[in-house]
């Protein structure tokens, strides 16, 4: 099986206060995601730890949901969420740099997502989560490019 993890980082010029303030806002996700095009906070939620938020991705081939849970929340520093009750893990830090900040994107691919995935799939799970994991490849740069656009135009 392929490392299911992946990591990145991009230099933004803003404090980490203002890149926090854009990247726990899980409901302009679809500003910067090649794949999740939308998520919404359950009622009466919103960036703090064990919050919980929907998700709707899509693809050529499909769309679909998940529910998330919030897993880190510690303003201008970390930012985290595991998806399915910790099938995979999505998080961003954040390190002062120079005048401006040090954005990390992180992904991996959690043991008991490996496990739903085989539950689910079967014989196809290795190539649904090789999927996620070009997927994420792919992501992670052009996400941190897009939040860096974002933040930097104000």
């Amino acid at each position: 099986m392929t490392d299911l993890e992946k990591s990145e980082s991009i230099s933004i010029a803003a404090s980490p206060e203002q890149v926090y303030a854009v990247v726990s806002d899980v409901t302009r996700t679809g500003e910067w995601s090649p794949i999740c095009k939308s998520c919404w906070w359950d009622e009466g939620a919103g960036p703090q730890v064990g919050a919980w938020f929907t998700g709707r991705n899509e693809t050529p081939e499909q769309t679909w949901e998940t529910r998330s849970q919030v897993v880190a929340a510690t303003a201008g520093r970390e930012f985290a969420w595991e998806v399915n009750n910790g099938w995979v893990y999505w998080g961003y830090t954040l390190e002062p740099e120079g005048g401006g900040t040090r954005l990390t994107e992180s992904w991996k691919f959690l043991p008991a997502g490996i496990s739903g995935f085989h539950e689910i799939f079967g014989e196809q799970a290795e190539a649904e989560i090789e999927k996620r994991r070009l997927a994420a490849e792919s992501g992670i740069p052009a996400t941190l490019a897009a939040i860096k656009a974002i933040v930097e135009k104000g």
